[in-house]
This record gives C-alpha cells, sequence and structure tokens, in this order.
C-alpha cells in the first residue's frame, strides 16, 4: 500500500478578482460617476436663475467629479493583504515530553573504581 501525502487544501476565499471582472467594475463605477457629473451640470443650468446657491453646488460637483472619477477608475487591482492565508495548515503533531521520572546521579563512594578521581 503506498503512503499518500496530504494535498496542499486552497480556500476559494484568497483567490483574487479576474482582470476582466476589476476592469469591468471600474468601467461600471466610472460611467456612473460621469451620468451624475451629466446630471449635475443639467440641474446647474435649469437652477441658475431659480436656485443660485444650489445651482453653484451642483456646479461644483460638476467640476470636480471627473477628478475623482478618473483617480478611482485608475486605482487599478485590489490588494489582499487582509485576506485569510491561502493555506490551512495542517494539524500539529506534539512533541514528545520530558521523562515522567528522572533517575537520580550516582554518588561515588570512596573505593569504587568506576569513580573520577580530579
Amino acid at each position: 500500500m503506498r503512503k499518500q501525502r496530504e494535498a496542499e487544501v486552497f480556500r476559494i476565499t484568497g483567490a483574487r478578482q479576474s482582470l476582466a471582472d476589476d476592469v469591468r467594475g471600474r468601467q461600471r463605477r466610472y460611467v456612473i460617476s460621469m451620468l451624475i457629473r451629466t446630471l449635475s451640470v443639467l440641474l446647474t443650468v435649469v437652477l441658475w436663475n431659480v436656485q443660485r446657491p444650489l445651482a453653484i453646488g451642483t456646479l461644483v460637483i460638476g467640476a470636480l467629479l471627473p477628478y475623482v472619477a478618473v483617480v478611482i477608475a485608475n486605482a487599478g487591482r485590489e490588494n489582499a493583504p487582509s485576506l485569510p492565508s491561502s493555506f490551512i495548515d495542517p494539524p500539529v503533531r506534539p512533541a514528545i515530553g520530558p521523562p515522567e521520572s528522572v533517575p537520580e546521579p550516582r554518588h561515588s563512594r570512596p573505593g569504587d573504581p568506576t569513580a573520577d578521581r580530579s
């Protein structure tokens, strides 16, 4: 009978998002940001003579949102340092402990031929 080694087990939570999914998600966030920018610019035009302070707020949002959208879209792939390890550690086997009874050292007697003479 052949002895089998335990295979390494991978957790699926340790896998990164695919590159295609990452690019698709960044494109989706960029398009949503640009839609919000378009709405804010249209609201600026509509509200300019009606509610000037609100129109100025929407104008500021419309001016700053492209920069924020580009920074978010170009942020790149996510880092995964906080994810758990991809490997499951094998169980740790306990080490052999000390013997329960330790023999006491022999004391030499005078005239014993096995005694060390220093």
